[in-house]
């Protein structure tokens, strides 16, 4: 008989198991790499491009090129793109990143005859009809003015902009960026980016050899090739500096905090995650018992480290009172001297390790998981042995390692502190 008022031992994850992609070209060079699954028949198809050529004076260029892309070719309208799309039961979806901007298409396996010819002709002859690019401006323009009033928008523009300046991990985009763009800019942009030797295929589901010669049919000949530069940002160390916003409306006030750090390239980033776990990383983390649970100041609280090509970062983010800012603050300082002073208990991090494995085990619930962990280490320039690596630390970090990396880089004497609201 099971015993219910016995709870089960814990058990840490033993392997992980990552599926490989295949990897091969089209004609014209265009590299793919497939994931296949044949479990259901469905495929996604990632078209990645790389970010190229930024320009501080025209700092929407990618970011209105990736948003439109779908709004106009010469044969097709935005509208007659949109509906031949759903007929086929397929979606498509366009994202920019700060590195790389992406076209994604989910489709049915027997679909790709009908929609690749679609994404071909997007991808080689959108247009960005002026009428299109007034619309994506005054919708813009509103968005922007509605998030200017939102203290949490507020505090990331400004921790980017401390952090990496006028580059575009950090650009303070104001409406006046929105007013100076030209549908010619946007044309010389899609020219220079959305080419045959700046694309990475990823493809991931039921894709056999019939689909990739489909695939090749589209997009292995009569694609153009530019010269673009990729863009590369250089950043000095994070120097001190706090910055304050005061509304005297404010009811809660937005804090983000932190520096430039390591990025996944670097052999401490798997410790560093480890840490940043446990001091704010998951929802049992030291900064959620301490200010939410304990102190009832806010209602989430949590701390990241996030990996970018060019660099790293580690930031604090909450939202709390105004009349507990000020404590909110001291509190967090507090909890990151605790770590650079005393050692992480057995039990505590026991905990951390089982859920951070748990987690990598429970990302990798199908096949497009699976390539979107193969897109993080192919990007950053790392094989399979990052995962390998990570999953080791994970698991044989001790708490002194813990101690010395809180010390090496939780130096909150260049910290940057962002405060929008009363404290």
């Amino acid at each position: 008989m099971l015993n219910r008022t016995l709870a089960p031992d814990f058990k840490q994850v033993s392997t992980i198991n990552f599926i490989h992609p295949q990897k091969r070209e089209l004609s014209n060079g265009v590299p793919v790499f497939t994931i296949y699954s044949r479990e259901q028949d469905l495929v996604r198809i990632e078209f990645i491009f790389n970010n190229v050529n930024w320009n501080l004076e025209k700092p929407l260029q990618a970011i209105a090129v990736s948003s439109m892309l779908n709004n106009g070719t010469r044969k097709l309208s935005s509208k007659e793109i949109a509906e031949r799309i759903d007929f086929y039961g397929a979606f498509f979806q366009t994202e920019y990143l700060q590195d790389q901007s992406s076209v994604t298409l989910y489709t049915l396996n027997k679909h790709l005859p009908f929609v690749l010819p679609i994404v071909k002709d997007i991808l080689s002859d959108s247009q960005f009809p002026q009428y299109e690019l007034d619309i994506y401006i005054q919708n813009q323009k509103q968005k922007l003015q509605v998030n200017l009033q939102k203290n949490d928008v507020l505090s990331r523009k400004a921790f980017a902009n401390a952090l990496f300046g006028n580059t575009a991990y950090g650009v303070d985009i104001q409406e006046r960026h929105y007013d100076a763009l030209k549908r010619d800019d946007l044309i010389e942009y899609f020219n220079e980016a959305y080419t045959a030797n700046n694309c990475t295929i990823i493809v991931s589901g039921k894709f056999d050899d019939e689909s990739l010669e489909l695939l090749n049919e589209q997009f292995g000949k009569d694609w153009r090739e530019g010269n673009a530069v990729k863009n590369k940002f250089a950043f000095a160390d994070t120097q001190k500096q706090v910055i304050y916003n005061e509304r005297p409306e404010a009811i809660q006030s937005a804090v983000r905090m932190g520096k430039i750090a390591v990025n996944r390239k670097h052999p401490d980033f798997p410790g560093l995650q480890i840490l940043n776990t446990v001091l704010g990383g998951y929802f049992g983390s030291r900064l959620m018992n301490n200010i939410r649970e304990d102190k009832g100041y806010t209602y989430g609280i949590g701390s990241g480290i996030s990996s970018l090509h060019d660099a790293g970062y580690f930031f604090i983010a909450t939202e709390v009172g105004t009349d507990v800012c000020a404590d909110t603050l001291t509190e967090i300082y507090k909890e990151i001297d605790i770590l650079k002073n005393e050692l992480v208990e057995d039990e505590e991090l026991d905990l951390v390790r089982n859920y951070m494995l748990g987690s990598m085990l429970g990302s990798l619930e199908n096949v497009f998981s699976h390539a979107d962990k193969f897109k993080n280490i192919y990007f950053a320039g790392l094989d399979y042995d990052y995962y390998t690596n990570y999953i080791e630390k994970v698991k044989t970090i001790t708490a002194d390692e813990l101690k010395a990396l809180a010390n090496k880089y939780f130096t909150t004497d260049d910290f940057v502190e962002v405060v929008i609201g009363k404290k």
